[in-house]
């Protein structure tokens, strides 16, 4: 065989197998053309001069991430009915002080206050450096639908490897003791109350996804190019600490690889469904654990 049949036309040896061919046009040739936007946008005038478009996405992110840390949790709660009693809304401390005290609803009102300050937290700031000060298009932050199912089968495969090893966690009784968060005794039949947290718990989690995978990565993309991923990464790990340490670890996989299929399909929704179908298969298979799905 003639040397010649050993490179392609662009003199690069051909890829060793369907596999390697198949990793080069699903994952290098994309990050390939992110970094080279980030090249493009570092050769540019515009770099040379304070980037403060990365500097206000990463501050609004610590800043919004601070603020659920302290407001949206129980104690949390307290601090904001205090707050509206000092700031000259009595009646409104009280109602909020009688919800999360109450002892039929409390524990759904105060998951419902979680899930509430969560999607403010991890929306309100954002939108408004987008749409206020940076004064970009919001869809333009993942949120657009065109081109949302681009390599559908990618999640599908996340779901395919993600499905046994949630079988394999619900046997542990922390992961038992963590979901659902809304709690259900075994007997207890699954009443309107735990579908409208499992409604308000996946909304959280588009909200989340939007703050993630759409505002910290498509904010700092031009900057860091597909680093931006691994930026986006660290503070969503942290946020699963608290939780049983596989959950953990897992967030870190997690969080490259839907940053990676953001970043290459420019959109957030699938990665929102796939994040939800997850977190509803886990508080599921916790409760076939309990005995509670018969």
């Amino acid at each position: 065989m003639g040397r010649e049949n050993a490179t392609t036309g662009n003199g690069q040896p051909p890829p060793a197998n369907a596999l390697t061919a198949l990793w080069q046009r699903v994952v290098v040739e994309p990050m390939r053309q992110i970094d080279a936007d980030s090249r493009r946008f570092l050769a540019s005038p515009a770099a040379r001069t304070v980037d403060w478009k990365t500097a206000i996405v990463l501050t609004t992110a610590a800043v919004s991430l601070t603020l659920q840390y302290y407001l949206a949790d129980t104690q949390g709660f307290g601090t904001i009915a205090r707050v509206l009693a000092q700031i000259g809304f009595p009646a409104a401390s009280e109602t909020l002080f009688d919800a999360i005290r109450d002892p039929v609803s409390g524990p759904a009102n105060k998951l419902t206050c979680w899930a509430a300050g969560a999607i403010v937290t991890y929306t309100a700031l954002p939108l408004l450096a987008i749409s206020c000060v940076f004064r970009e298009r919001v869809r333009d932050y993942g949120v657009k639908v065109k081109g949302a199912f681009t390599g559908f089968w990618i999640y599908g495969l996340m779901l395919v490897v993600m499905a046994p090893l949630i079988f394999l966690a619900s046997q542990s009784s922390s992961f038992q003791q963590t979901y659902p968060f809304y709690d259900v005794h075994a007997g207890e039949p699954l009443g309107p109350r735990f579908w409208r947290w499992e409604m308000l718990y996946a909304l959280q989690f588009f909200a989340l996804e939007f703050f993630f995978r759409g505002f910290l990565l498509h904010g700092t993309r031009h900057r860091f190019g597909c680093y931006s991923i691994f930026v986006m990464m660290v503070p969503y790990c942290m946020i699963h600490f608290g939780k049983p340490m596989p959950e953990a670890l897992a967030a870190i996989v997690a969080g490259i690889v839907l940053g990676f299929m953001s970043l290459k399909t420019r959109s957030i929704w699938l990665g929102a469904a796939i994040h939800v179908t997850v977190a509803w298969s886990m508080d599921f298979a916790s409760l076939w654990r309990k005995g509670i799905l018969g």
